[in-house]
């Protein structure tokens, strides 16, 4: 008896069709929820990696503002600088065999 009341009741298939509406073809449903909470995720994994890359480089600066031979190390790896009487030989190796 309690069944049949509430399947012949308007509001109940009323109170359904918004739920399914809301859960599923909103822009507000709960799908849209689930995948802009991942890239919400996405985001902040990409800001703790940004920021630790950040106080990295910040850390290398001072270290080359400060020291003279750090930074005549960083030359010459970097930029294949030498001093005059020197020759430099860049070996590539072939990371394929």
């Amino acid at each position: 008896m309690f069944n049949r009341r509430i399947l012949r009741n308007k509001y109940f298939y009323t109170g359904l069709i918004f739920a399914v509406w809301v859960l599923f073809f909103d822009q507000e449903s709960m799908l849209e929820q689930y995948r802009l909470s991942d890239t919400l995720s996405g985001l902040n994994n990409q800001k703790e990696y940004y920021l630790n890359e950040i106080s990295q480089t910040e850390k290398a600066i001072k270290t080359l503002e400060n020291d003279s031979v750090s930074l005549e190390k960083y030359a010459r790896e970097k930029y294949y600088m030498k001093k005059s009487n020197e020759d430099i030989y860049v070996i590539v190796r072939d990371e394929d065999k």
